[in-house]
């Protein structure tokens, strides 16, 4: 187990050393190949989860079949805590980006943790706010915001997690299909593929499979605002 990359997670915020190795010793690792799902929508759950290498993403399905990705996550990062304060099915879809491994934590580890660490129940709730906040400026972002703007904001994103600067720009190494950038940014992979190509012409960006190299961020950054 990292650590380091585990302890990044708001369910480590303010633990002490000792608190914080119970609670890793409550924990339990799963590894999932690239495309496998962790849990469906509407699935009974009463475990979060932690993610310490890989990517994986949480998406909803309508019912004509059109896909949604409300988040890709990375190392660090959590998940499922909502079935700590509303029990009820799952409300998106889990399913790894790439290969990935979790620490999973159930329900009946974490509560002595709340009980005993006031500080553990309120990063849990400022995650729980944060969330709300980033879902608030999704659904103002698609009633103000035109696509390329959509997707400099979500390419922006995504280089404030997983990019990498070197000489030659911003390598961002976000693995997703062009299909799932487009259900990210909420509009067909065809116009998103159109903006991509239009920044790529402006010489904002380089395409790479799977990635992009962020040539001008300062350009990128004024398109998404």
């Amino acid at each position: 187990m990292n650590d380091d990359v585990l302890r990044q997670a708001p369910l480590f915020s303010g633990l002490d050393d000792d608190a914080a190795g119970a609670l890793e010793a409550s924990m339990s690792p799963l590894s999932l190949k690239r495309g496998e799902v962790l849990f469906n929508e509407g699935d009974d759950g009463n475990q979060l989860y932690v993610v310490t290498e890989g990517k994986i993403k949480l998406g909803r399905t309508a019912p004509d079949g059109r896909e949604n990705l409300l988040a890709i996550l990375g190392p660090g990062q959590m998940f499922g805590e909502l079935s700590f304060f509303d029990p009820g099915p799952r409300s998106a879809t889990a399913t790894s980006v790439t290969d990935v491994t979790v620490q999973s934590l159930s329900h009946e580890a974490l509560t002595p943790v709340l009980s005993s660490h006031a500080e553990v129940a309120l990063a849990l709730l400022n995650q729980l706010a944060g969330r709300l906040r980033r879902t608030n400026e999704v659904v103002g972002d698609l009633v103000f915001s035109d696509v390329p703007g959509r997707v400099a904001k979500a390419l922006l994103d995504l280089a404030s997690r997983f990019g990498r600067k070197a000489e030659d720009g911003v390598h961002v190494n976000h693995d997703l299909t062009q299909e799932e950038l487009a259900q990210l940014v909420g509009a067909s992979r065809e116009t998103v593929n159109k903006a991509l190509a239009d920044f790529a012409s402006r010489g904002w960006l380089r395409l790479e499979p799977r990635s992009v190299v962020i040539l001008d961020l300062e350009r990128l950054q004024r398109r998404a605002r």
